[in-house]
């Protein structure tokens, strides 16, 4: 593993602001007190910053020779509303909200490389250090495109990371394509007409007719969407009544639809709405459906995705770069800034728990687990990423 000398000797200070990070957990739109760390320090290593887009944001413009090129790099800010088991030092200090996910490690990730490539950076071009609010379902990255990210930084290129649980701690993983699915809701509600329980054909039954959707619902995946296609149509909640002898008036059925492309989703969105219609309309009941699509797929870009693959396997070696890996069924906001710019999303493997502190809660070291860390042993490892990914990107020509 080829790692940065000067971060490696400023790790203990990464490592720092990770941990006042991780002890001070913010929800996405409030990164407030994450800003300011970031902004200050930003400021303190002479970057020039953008505040206020996407109402948290903060956008870092590293400019360095005359070349007029630019590459994005791209950290996530937010926590999550979870309360943290962890009793560590650094566990979070405000109730009912923890970095889950490892925002807290992306952010002071990027922060290492940008001190490094405003101090000794060697590059021609301009970086620009993106600190992006809101992943954890606040689509913080659409906010700061709507608010003109890439208006007032025009980028060629725009790149992610996420570190990933259950990888070998150091290792990479990506692939051209789609690597991260959709994430849509749905909510559906059945109006029918309720009665004694004893009396059932006075009715119009909407637990009955909710069972019947909810069934031939689970044919649409099996029968409609092609087999080479993958998609996950889950209902998650179903609800009604209150009574054991009434038949109640309505009934509703929650859930979400993952795919990792539009057109399967829309297939999907389609029938879904169709066979709830129709179905109602068989049995004599009313039908709202309602289906709302939070992120798309995340698609990495072929060309993007090859360059980052070369600057991984030049840095870490062909056997720590996994340029295949399985893609998941979760989602993240990235993709809202992958459908505007060419780009790349990463995974870096977090391990699998053992980097824990003592203290840690007795949970799994997962994602949006209550006893998860971030492994710091990553800050060095994904700082020198940044810092070599964007050199070869904006290389000086000699």
């Amino acid at each position: 593993m080829k790692l940065i000398e000067s971060i490696i000797q400023f790790q203990s200070e990464i490592q720092a602001i990770r941990r006042d990070l991780h002890a001070h957990p913010e929800l996405c739109y409030k990164e407030q007190r994450t800003a300011d760390v970031v902004a200050e320090k930003l400021t303190e290593w002479h970057i020039p910053v953008i505040r206020g887009m996407g109402i948290t944001g903060v956008v870092g413009v590293l400019k360095k020779g005359n070349g007029e090129r630019a590459i994005g790099l791209r950290a996530d800010m937010d926590a999550l509303p979870v309360q943290e088991l962890n009793t560590f030092a650094h566990a979070s200090q405000h109730e009912g909200k923890m970095h889950a996910c490892g925002h807290d490690g992306h952010t002071a990730m990027l922060l290492g490389a940008a001190r490094h490539l405003s101090l000794h950076g060697d590059f021609d071009g301009t970086v620009y250090l993106i600190f992006q609010p809101a992943e954890e379902g606040g689509a913080g990255a659409q906010r700061m495109i709507d608010d003109g990210l890439f208006v007032q930084c025009p980028m060629e290129a725009v790149f992610g990371m996420h570190n990933w649980p259950g990888m070998p701690a150091g290792k990479f993983g990506v692939t051209p394509g789609p690597m991260m699915a959709s994430s849509n809701e749905f909510e559906v509600i059945i109006k029918g007409k309720g009665s004694h329980a004893a009396q059932p054909h006075k009715s119009v039954d909407p637990v009955m007719i909710a069972v019947q959707i909810a069934q031939s619902w689970q044919t649409i995946v099996a029968r409609n969407v092609n087999p080479n296609d993958s998609a996950v149509l889950s209902i998650t909640q179903i609800h009604s009544g209150s009574a054991t002898n009434v038949i109640p008036d309505e009934a509703t059925l929650i859930g979400t639809v993952r795919t990792f492309s539009v057109d399967v989703l829309d297939l999907i969105e389609e029938r879904m709405r169709d066979i709830a219609h129709h179905t109602g309309a068989a049995f004599g009941a009313e039908v709202d459906f309602r289906f709302h699509r939070n992120y798309p797929p995340l698609v990495n870009h072929p060309t993007e995705t090859a360059f980052a693959v070369s600057v991984m396997q030049s840095m870490s070696g062909a056997d720590n770069v996994n340029a295949t890996v399985e893609p998941t069924m979760g989602a993240e906001d990235f993709a809202f800034m992958l459908q505007s710019k060419p780009g790349c999303y990463v995974f870096l493997g977090n391990g699998s728990g053992d980097h824990r502190d003592g203290g840690h809660g007795l949970g799994p070291c997962n994602l949006h687990n209550a006893s998860y860390d971030f492994n710091d042993e990553l800050l060095p490892i994904g700082a020198s990423y940044w810092v070599n990914l964007a050199e070869a990107y904006l290389q000086v020509v000699k």
